[in-house]
C-alpha cells in the first residue's frame, strides 16, 4: 500500500464516511487537532516509560496515557464522519471513559496543594509538556464545539475533550508534585 495517494493535492480530502471536503473543514480542523494531541501525547508517552514514581493506585501515568491516545483515535475517526449510519457502525466512546478521567483527576487532586491562584504553564519539562497538551486539547475542544453548532455530533465527544483538559491540567500539576517542583503562581503586575 502505498502512503500517498495523491487525492488531497487539489486542496480536499475524504472524510471516513467518503464525503469529499476542504482541507479547512471544521472536521477536518477538529480531528486534525485530536491528532496533533495525540501525537504529542506520544512524544509524553516515550517520557513517561522510564518514570516509575508517577503511578496511580491502579495503574501507571504511562498506561493511562496510552489508553487516552486509543480513545484519541475513536474520537478522531468519529470527527471525521459526518454520515450518522456510518458513524454507528465506528468503535464509540462510552461515558465510562470520561467518569475514568474524573476518578484519576480526584486521585491526584486529592495528593496536591489546594489551588487558590493561577498557576503559569511551566515547572519540570514534563509537566511543561502536560500544560502544551492542554492547550491542544483546548483547542480540540473548540473545534469539536464549532461542529456540534452546526451539525449532530455525539455530545460524549465534547464532554470528554473538556474533562480531558482537565486531566491534562492536573497531570502537569501532578508530576511538578512528584518531582518536587513548586507551582509558579501567576503574579499581577
Amino acid at each position: 500500500m502505498k502512503i500517498y495517494t495523491k487525492t488531497g493535492d487539489n486542496g480536499t480530502t475524504r472524510l471516513v464516511d467518503g464525503t469529499c471536503v476542504d482541507k479547512f473543514n471544521p472536521r477536518v480542523e477538529a480531528y486534525g487537532t485530536v491528532d496533533e494531541l495525540n501525537s504529542y501525547l506520544g512524544l509524553i508517552s516515550s517520557q513517561l516509560k522510564t518514570e516509575t514514581d508517577l503511578q496511580f493506585q491502579k495503574q501507571s501515568l504511562f498506561e493511562t496515557i496510552q489508553r487516552i491516545q486509543n480513545n484519541l483515535f475513536v474520537v478522531g475517526s468519529l470527527l471525521a464522519t459526518a454520515d450518522e449510519t456510518v458513524a454507528v457502525k465506528l468503535p464509540q466512546l462510552g461515558a465510562h471513559e470520561t467518569e475514568s478521567l474524573e476518578l484519576l483527576i480526584d486521585e491526584m487532586t486529592g495528593q496536591l496543594p489546594e489551588l487558590k491562584n493561577f498557576i503559569l504553564p511551566t515547572g519540570h519539562i514534563l509537566a511543561s509538556h502536560f500544560h502544551m497538551a492542554r492547550t491542544l486539547c483546548r483547542r480540540a475542544e473548540r473545534r469539536t464545539a464549532e461542529i456540534t453548532k452546526n451539525e449532530k455530533l455525539n455530545h460524549l465527544l465534547l464532554i470528554y475533550l473538556n474533562r480531558l483538559s482537565d486531566f491534562l491540567f492536573v497531570c502537569a500539576r501532578f508530576v511538578n508534585h512528584k518531582k518536587n517542583q513548586q507551582d509558579i503562581l501567576w503574579t499581577k503586575n
